[in-house]
Order: C-alpha cells, then structure tokens, then sequence
C-alpha cells in the first residue's frame, strides 16, 4: 500500500448532529480537511461529486482551493459523472487546477450512478445521440475529454484572429502529464478492461454491479487483476494507479463508541442488492477495534493488489472529528499495510 487518502462524499444538511450545516461550510470544511490531512502524511484528498443532491457538485473551485492552501497531498475526484460534462469547457478546468496543483491532480471519471433527477444530463443539455444509451454518450464526452486534456487540436482555427494559423487549435492551458493521471471509475470486471485497454487508471469503490457469489473483496481482486492483464498486453509506456476505496471506523474512544458501535455489527459484512436495475455486490465496513481492522484489512485480497486505498469519511461529523479517524487510521492500522506517511 504506497498512498492512502480520505474520500468525501460533501454531504451537507440540517439533520440531527450534523456539524456541515450549508453548502458553504461543506467547501470550506473540505478545504480545512485536506489541510489537515496532509500535516498528518495522509496521500490523498478525494471528492465524490454528485447533481440535484446536497453534495459536491463543482469539484474544480473547491480542489483549486485546496491547491492553493497544500503543497504535496495529491487532489482528486471520485468520480466525475461524464454525462453532465462539456468535455472541452471541463479540460480547460483541469489543466487550471492541475497547473495551480504542481501536478497533483488525480481526476477520477466514469459514466456516473443514478442521480434524483430524471434525465438529470439532459437539464444540463446532454442528450444521448439516436441508438446510444447513458453510458455511451459519457464514453463519448470522456474520449474528447481526454483528446483535449492530451494537446490534440478540437477546433478549427480562423486564421484571421489566430495569426495566420491554420489547422486544428488545441484548448488552453495544457498541464503536461494530466493524460497520465485520469482514472476510470469502474463497476464491472468488463469496464476495468476497458479502461485498461485505453490506458486510463482503475478506480474500484465499495461496490460492483454484478455478483458472482464470491466475497466482494474476491470479486474486486479479480477486477484489479483482469486491469493489470490487459494494461500488460496493451503494452502502454506508463505503469498504471489503481485505487480502491473502504470504510474504516476505528473504534478507539468514547466518542467512536458512540458514533459507531452499532455499525460495527450491522454493516460488517457484504450485501447484494439492486442498483440501476443490476444486481450488485456491497462491500463491507470495517468498524472496531485497531487491531482487529489492521488484520482483516491484511487479508482483504483487493486492498493487497491496489496501491492506493481510500477511506470514505463521515464528512458531516466536522472537520475535527475526522482528522481524528483520518490520524488513527495512520497511526494504528495504516503502518501494518505497507504504507508510510508522507512528508516534506
């Protein structure tokens, strides 16, 4: 395990207990977050974005933000839904906020979840093309995207603004080497292979729209591994990133007693459920004591085969509280994965 970050999902609302009240203090607090994050050696800070929803929407103002207050942890999404994407106004986005980054930028895409709206993308003015479905149209915008993100020209120039030139122009600015840190979020052994195939890194969360019977953490293992296979066979000139991402609760004082005790034995096994009309495999929770976290964690077959593990933080507990699980993470189980924190 070389990196392991926290993953937000932004969540903000007046609900019993919340300490992330408006959308406001949700940006702010994310900020103050990956601050503290990074004091503490932590890798990586990650964002989930979600439409229609009281949860981050527009990563890019909040991971420049972030940027600007760092200096090392890398800065990410997890995912990016490509259906309510303009690819080009979206590759100008990234390579501002990489630029801002030094290159940290870490920006993690995929065809999206379902969202509260109906036809949520088609609000926003994406509309499938006759015969392609959701998934098409976000695998259309995401190989512009990344044409844009790469340097190719997208628009024809007019050589009466653009000094004599002529040809395709490219989208400005460039950040060298964002092409390279582009990760599909995958749901299914088949669309790992297929990020693989395009040289696009793996993201794989707590769950996976199929199921085959075995645990989750087997299934997911299978993923990383068909992923690597065929990224070999490719025979592209990089080495790839792959990432999965756990809910870890270490149970350590009263405080965790309290928040988590009773997660500790509901959610601490998989579930199979429906989601978007597909059977599904849910991973489980990892709550309680350090130790006994450190050793199951050891034997989970997909955090051993990924190199970078991020943990989903209960963001809505404030800032405070989840520097705190992000620190005991670091301190009690982290170092008995191979990992070590960074710093200057």
């Amino acid at each position: 395990m070389e990196r392991i970050g926290f993953l937000s999902f932004g969540h903000w609302g007046p609900g019993q207990g919340s300490r992330t009240r408006t959308a406001g203090e949700a940006l702010v607090q994310g900020i103050e977050l990956a601050v503290a994050a990074e004091e503490l050696g932590v890798d990586g800070a990650f964002f989930r974005v979600h439409h229609f929803a009281r949860q981050q929407a527009s990563p890019f103002p909040l991971l420049a933000a972030i940027a600007a207050r760092t200096r090392r942890i890398e800065i990410g999404t997890g995912v990016i839904d490509m259906r309510y994407e303009n690819p080009l106004y979206m590759a100008e986005e990234a390579a501002a906020t990489d630029l801002i980054s030094g290159g940290r930028l870490q920006l993690g895409i995929s065809r999206g979840s379902p969202e509260p709206a109906r036809l949520g993308a088609s609000a926003f003015g994406y509309v499938p093309r006759d015969g392609e479905t959701d998934a098409d149209m976000a695998r259309r915008h995401t190989e512009l995207f990344r044409k844009a993100v790469t340097g190719a020209g997208v628009a024809e120039a007019d050589p009466r603004y653009a000094g004599g030139a002529t040809g395709l122009l490219p989208v400005q600015p460039q950040s060298p080497g964002l092409g390279e840190r582009i990760w599909w979020g995958a749901g299914t052994r088949k669309t790992a292979v297929w990020a693989a195939e395009l040289g696009m890194n793996l993201m794989s969360s707590t769950l996976l729209t199929e199921d085959t019977g075995v645990p989750f953490h087997e299934l997911q293992a299978e993923q990383i591994q068909l992923f690597r296979d065929t990224w070999q066979a490719a025979g592209h000139s990089h080495q790839p990133r792959i990432s999965v991402s756990r809910s870890v609760l270490p149970i350590v004082d009263d405080e965790d007693r309290r928040y988590f005790a009773g997660s500790a034995l509901r959610d601490g096994r998989d579930q199979v459920g429906i989601i978007d009309g597909l059977t599904a495999r849910f991973g489980k929770s990892y709550v309680g004591e350090p130790d006994r976290l450190a050793e199951e964690l050891a034997a989970d077959t997909a955090v051993q085969a990924a190199d970078t593990l991020l943990l989903t933080v209960p963001n809505q507990l404030g800032v405070e509280f989840n520097a705190k699980l992000l620190g005991n993470v670091a301190r009690y189980i982290a170092p008995s994965l191979g990992w070590n924190p960074s710093r200057e």
